[in-house]
């Protein structure tokens, strides 16, 4: 269904949204059988709770969602979203409660919650809709839920249906839609275009690897998005066990994060050039495979040796950064599910990124709290470039021991961005593990909000 808000004209019932704490307050000022039936209920405003008020003919003519504690909700996010469900189907109008600085956030999540992946499977539910309240910009916020739609959607898409050429497919869908410039590279034209790490990590599969390029924009400060793009990671010859390949359909999280961030910029206007590139390949078994212990030379012409096929994420990204440098854009930013280290350093909530300009550190953060997406910095930690320096090549992909294995990473692809100003690197989930309000379990979008949001600061705008 579209995530988007009801008209305003809409016949909607009248939804107060009442906190744990002010709910003795609340119920004070209604009328002696509201107060009754809600007392009798045992409503306690709880995150996640709603009631229906009755009418006289039985019939419900308001509603009550519940907002917590402030404590609790420090512990949440999307905090209305946890009581849409609870709620009868139908529309309904926001009377208050929900504090001003929350409405985009509140309001944005209601959208997300009513998200459904229904490619394989028709999932009956009924709507709950709601009316755009006055002093947010409902556009942006329908803007924000169909981006992130499509980047789920994308994740969720099993490997068998969303391989190279369908990734290729959904950018020039995309490109299509806000009519962008997209130029695709193939197979062993990699070669010959100089992108021989791409070509090498997926020419063993049965659907050629491809560098996807997208550009738009004429005018204005000059950002370039990266994204991984492996469609399925078997770990190659260093080959994942099972549990570990469960849920590689979502390694090209990366890819999905930058066409929605891309959606976000475009159906904005942002006064930028952009450039999207997507690394879009399949790490397989064949006799062909890239093997433990080649030494591959890269774009750059930095030589690679490979220690482990299963880190194959930054030796695609690398020939796409080293590509995405050569133009000397004002900020490049990388997106990637690139190392179970970063789970283990911040769980599956956090979106860790990598970045030297304090500057636009700060800002990425604090549109992380704004924009309910949250993220935490890690450091380039220079003292740790040594690990990544085998002796037998200029770069170890995997280096030995397992210490500071998203750091590594970081500092592995920071050797491929030289020119460029600034440089910001984001090693996210992609993956909700349990349903949560407005974030239902599957696919997700990790930082492409708060990076949208850092623009105009960032940028200049």
């Amino acid at each position: 269904m579209p995530l988007t808000f009801a008209a305003a004209d809409t016949t909607a019932l009248p939804l107060f949204v009442v906190s744990s704490d002010n709910l003795e307050n609340w119920l004070s000022e209604q009328t002696d059988p509201i107060q009754a039936w809600i007392r009798a209920s045992g409503f306690s405003a709880a995150i996640g709770s709603a009631i229906m008020l009755p009418g006289p003919d039985g019939l419900p003519v308001a509603a009550v969602a519940g907002y917590g504690t402030e404590a609790s909700r420090k512990r949440s996010r999307f905090v209305l979203a946890g009581a849409v469900s609870k709620l009868a189907p139908g529309a309904y109008r926001l009377q208050d409660g929900v504090p001003e600085d929350e409405l985009q956030t509140e309001t944005l999540g209601w959208l997300l919650e009513s998200y459904r992946f229904e490619k394989y499977r028709t999932q009956s539910a009924k709507p709950r809709d709601l009316i755009a309240p006055e002093g947010i910009d409902s556009a942006q916020i329908e803007a924000l839920a169909k981006a992130e739609a499509l980047t789920r959607d994308l994740i969720n898409t099993t490997a068998a249906d969303m391989g190279p050429e369908a990734l290729e497919a959904a950018a020039r869908d995309l490109a299509a839609e806000f009519q962008a410039k997209i130029d695709v590279t193939v197979g062993d034209d990699l070669l010959s275009k100089n992108l021989p790490m791409i070509h090498a990590v997926g020419r063993a599969a049965d659907q050629e690897p491809r560098l996807i390029d997208m550009h738009w924009g004429t005018s204005g400060p000059r950002l370039t998005l990266v994204g991984k793009g492996v469609c399925f990671d078997t770990g190659g010859l260093n080959l994942k066990p099972g549990a570990s390949m469960g849920l590689m359909k979502k390694d090209m999280g990366g890819a999905a994060n930058v066409l929605g961030l891309a959606h976000m910029i475009m159906q904005a206007s942002l006064p930028i050039q952009l450039r999207v590139l997507i690394p879009a390949v399949e790490n397989a078994v064949a006799g062909n495979s890239f093997r433990p212990g080649d030494i591959l030379t890269s774009r750059k012409g930095l030589t690679v040796e490979i220690n482990n096929t299963d880190a194959e994420g930054r030796l695609v990204l690398a020939d796409a950064l080293a590509l995405a440098d050569e133009e000397t854009p004002d900020l490049i930013v990388s997106m990637a599910t690139l190392t179970g280290a970063a789970r283990v350093a911040v769980g599956p909530d956090l979106a860790p990124f990598y970045c030297d300009d304090d500057t636009l550190s700060a800002t990425l953060s604090a549109q992380g709290a704004t924009m309910a997406d949250p993220l935490w910095r890690m450091p380039f930690w220079d003292p740790y470039e040594a690990m990544i320096e085998p002796g037998i090549a200029d770069l170890d992909n995997a280096p030995a021991g397992g210490f500071a294995g998203s750091i590594t990473a970081a500092l592995f692809l920071r050797r491929f961005v030289d020119q460029a100003p600034r440089y910001a690197h984001f090693d996210i989930y992609g993956w909700q593990p349990k349903p949560a309000p407005g974030r239902s379990k599957g696919g997700l979008g990790q930082g492409s909000r708060a990076i949208f949001a850092a623009l105009p600061t960032a940028l200049g705008l």
